[in-house]
């Protein structure tokens, strides 16, 4: 079973690859791993060093398997902020498109930071949960290390359909922070699957992030998802990371299909 960081070492976008089935969910590719090797391949196809990763847009548009090749290409190039969009395919067909936005550091004289404490004890004060041994579990959780800080847990009928875990890699060594940071960030299932009664199929359709730190530093990192919104089989969420010193690093919204 690679670890991210094993997956990385020999990756070549242009020449594709057969994901492994351990960053699997179900036949597809889990879509966090998914969108870091789309980030990974613009980085590696761009002549000279990007600037950070400040915002990624993601559409999951049909099923990521087989031979998975990654077609970047730049949209703009300007003093500060550089524009990629990043084809996915799977043998032929596209799988996913994503819209990646980097952009150099700026001086400016507006800075503030709203985003509240910290809404959890640090990951020591809570237990492993085997994510992988639930029936339902798909294959890449395996390769994280998970424990529940609060919310509801999945198909628990939750009245209120909220997710709160500490996640780390269990290997991103020699990573890109940001590249190990977006192949965690979609890491749980989707909120909504919390008032579930029943295991059910449940898929991410879009994914929008915005990185509020574009290399964050740490092993662990708090993850929120809050379905806001949920009827006619779709989820609206909202998503969090926060790192240990308790500042927001990544915020998302996702689009989910609900087959329930």
């Amino acid at each position: 079973m690679p670890t991210l960081s094993e997956l990385l070492s020999s990756f070549d976008g242009a020449q594709g690859l057969l994901l492994p089935d351990s960053w699997r969910q179900g036949r597809t590719a889990y879509g966090g791993v998914l969108s870091a090797l789309a980030v990974a391949a613009a980085m590696q196809g761009h002549a000279g060093a990007l600037p950070p990763l400040r915002a990624m847009q993601v559409t999951f548009i049909g099923p990521a398997a087989g031979l998975l090749r990654f077609v970047p290409a730049v949209l703009r190039e300007g003093k500060s902020v550089v524009n990629v969009g990043v084809d996915v395919y799977s043998d032929d067909a596209l799988a996913a498109r994503l819209s990646l936005v980097f952009g150099r550091a700026r001086e400016s004289a507006v800075a503030h930071d709203f985003s509240g404490e910290l809404p959890a004890q640090g990951p020591a004060a809570y237990r492993d949960f085997d994510m992988a041994a639930m029936p339902f579990a798909p294959a890449f959780t395996r390769n994280f290390q998970m424990r529940p800080a609060g919310g509801a847990m999945p198909v628990s009928a939750a009245e209120i359909p909220e997710l709160l875990t500490w996640i780390r890699h269990r290997d991103a060594g020699g990573v890109d922070p940001a590249v190990a940071l977006i192949a965690m960030g979609d890491a749980m299932p989707p909120a909504a699957f919390t008032s579930f009664r029943a295991a059910a199929p449940i898929s991410s359709i879009t994914w929008n992030v915005e990185l509020l730190d574009p290399s964050p530093q740490g092993e662990w990192f708090l993850l929120r998802s809050f379905s806001q919104h949920a009827g006619d089989g779709y989820s609206s969420q909202d998503m969090q990371a926060w790192d240990e010193r308790g500042r927001v690093v990544m915020r998302g919204r996702q689009s989910v299909a609900v087959f329930a």
